[in-house]
């Protein structure tokens, strides 16, 4: 099925509306109709594939709206990776962009502008946090029911600002610039997370209506002092386990958060606010695993993505992830979900970052190991910590040892990269 393409349809409505940066629509469909015309005159041509090697911004956005103008296949890749990692990740690339498309070029005509909903439209690398990142193909029609569901799930402000601090490598980060072109709405992009810079943003009376988010990002966001954000609608907070301190906080500060579960697999949002996006099928098998199938799915992942991860799901509370398969510890025969070790650390008021490993043990199979990262100037101990997690936990569950750090291993996009932990 084909549809009209996003691009121009929207700037043909709303020619004169800011689409990203300093860019109108109006302006941004013209420097990708000539980026285009660049990557023609390279040889680019409908379904090959161009790496987008650029920071976030403008020239991106550009660079990503031409080669679908093309009909070819986007593959944003992180422009702080290595020569060798950028280098797999482009393996195939008929182009590769890593300098602002050339309006000048010239080249063919560009194809007659519509998707193809079933035709591959970008490909994504996972974040690789359980080894190396896998390359996902998403399809127009996935990046559609996307948009329509997060819609259906937040609503949509025709008048919408969507801030993103995420990579635009990722799925987060990528599928607010789709979204906003769907939706014909403003995209704010910054390069890369700064505090202060985002705080500024979201002070703004005419500031973000929706900003996306991962748990530290927020945390560091409240430490600042952001307080009853004017503008915002809804913090979309996904990437990692959320503890309840988090939200506690986040909501005594008047910081409107939508809690998310989704994955590079799905195009980004699964469940939102607890339930599965429009037209999602979320289903839990014997073992615990979240199963997910729809529209969303990566035609290679489907027809029902296994994802890996472990939770639960009522009528009433929703989906709600209680861990990943993968990273379960087994100790003494017992059973034991790192991530709410984590969030009895994380709500004490001296920490603020905490990851939490399985460790080979000759006595219980594995011991439970935390690293955790204090705030500036405390001098907290490991045994406080573990007397305060035995208030709160279990007794096997209780950290056997706890070691501090100045920060954790994390991937660009806020996922904690358990296996450099200790």
């Amino acid at each position: 099925m084909e549809v009209d393409a996003w691009l121009p349809r929207a700037a043909s409505v709303h020619p004169d509306r800011v689409a990203v940066g300093d860019l109108t629509y109006a302006a941004l469909l013209a420097a990708a109709r000539a980026g285009a015309g660049d990557l023609a005159a390279r040889g680019v041509g409908a379904g090959e594939r161009v790496a987008i090697v650029l920071p976030a911004g403008t020239d991106f956005a550009v660079a990503l709206h031409a080669t679908l103008l093309l009909g070819a296949v986007a593959v944003p890749i992180d422009p702080r990776l290595g020569a060798a990692e950028s280098s797999r990740q482009s393996t195939g690339a008929r182009a590769v962009v890593d300098a602002p498309l050339d309006a000048a070029a010239g080249g063919p005509p560009v194809q007659p502008e519509t998707h193809d909903l079933g035709a591959p439209a970008i490909v994504v690398h996972t974040s690789g946090t359980s080894g190396e990142p896998k390359a996902v193909a998403l399809t127009y029609g996935n990046w559609l029911w996307s948009a329509l569901g997060s819609a259906v799930a937040l609503g949509r402000d025709p008048a919408e600002r969507w801030l993103c601090c995420l990579p635009l490598s990722h799925v987060g980060g990528l599928s607010i610039l789709l979204r906003s072109a769907v939706y014909g709405t403003t995209a704010i992009v910054h390069e890369r997370f700064e505090t202060e810079r985002a705080l500024a943003a979201l002070r703004d009376p005419t500031g973000p209506t929706l900003v996306s988010l991962v748990p530290t990002t927020l945390r560091r966001l409240l430490d600042a002092g952001l307080r009853e954000p004017p503008a915002l609608r809804w913090a979309l907070l996904g990437g990692t386990a959320i503890d309840d301190d988090l939200l506690a906080r986040a909501a005594a500060a008047g910081v409107p958060v939508a809690p998310t579960y989704g994955m590079t697999e799905a195009c980004s949002q699964v469940a939102t606010l607890g339930h599965p996006l429009f037209c999602t099928r979320v289903e839990i098998a014997e073992d615990g695993e979240v199963l997910v199938s729809g529209p969303t799915v990566a035609p290679a992942a489907g027809p029902v993505l296994h994802t890996g991860d472990l939770g639960t799901l009522d009528a009433a509370a929703g989906l709600r992830i209680t861990g990943r398969r993968a990273d379960t510890i087994i100790t003494g025969g017992e059973n034991v979900a790192p991530q709410e070790v984590e969030g009895v650390l994380l709500a004490h008021p001296a920490v603020v970052d905490a990851g939490v490993h399985g460790r080979p043990d000759p006595e219980w199979g594995e011991a439970i190991v935390a690293t955790v990262v204090l705030r500036p100037d405390d001098d907290l101990g490991a045994d406080d910590l573990r007397a305060w997690c035995a208030e709160r936990l279990a007794t096997f569950k209780v950290p056997k040892e706890i070691a501090f750090a100045n920060a954790l291993p994390r991937t660009p996009s806020g996922k904690l990269v358990r296996r450099e932990l200790g």
